[in-house]
């Protein structure tokens, strides 16, 4: 397996599972239904009806969205090596544009329910969760993804 795709993968399953922990925190509910709210994003109201299966289409949706946006990060951090040197600035400047992107263009063009604006203080734990997931897709790039050109010469 490649260092890229072990980077992509680490930071996308890593990172996604502590943000559905991170949102049964910040909501007080559980993990059920945190994956049929997630779920509803594809399906709308009918996802928190759908039981186990809509959970488990929750879970898919969070996984794969996990995994484009680690992809991204580590993508570019093969290409700009400084995203790998500074992995924690780095990470918390990407959370800031997760949160960003999320908030305002992913969740608005969605079918989610119900469709609430963000408000504190629910909207300053969320941004937490989402410097924490940069962080952690980061540092899997940093950790996991390819070498800088110096390291293969020195080898």
């Amino acid at each position: 397996m490649s260092n890229t795709l072990k980077a992509i993968l680490a930071g996308g399953f890593i990172a996604g599972t502590l943000d559905i922990g991170a949102a049964v925190a910040i909501y007080h509910i559980g993990p059920i239904a945190i994956l049929h709210a997630i779920a509803s994003g594809l399906i709308g109201e009918a996802a928190f009806a759908g039981g186990l299966n809509t959970a488990l289409l929750g879970l898919v949706l969070q996984w794969a969205m996990s995994l484009i946006i680690a992809a991204i990060f580590v993508r570019a951090a093969n290409r700009l090596p400084v995203l790998r040197r500074r992995w924690l600035v780095m990470g918390l400047a990407y959370g800031v544009a997760i949160f960003v992107v999320m908030t305002f263009i992913v969740v608005p063009l969605s079918a989610s329910y119900p469709k609430n604006p963000p408000k504190l203080p629910g909207a300053a734990e969320q941004f937490a969760a989402m410097l924490l997931f940069g962080v952690i897709v980061s540092y899997c790039a940093k950790r996991f993804g390819k070498p800088s050109a110096a390291a293969t010469t020195t080898k």
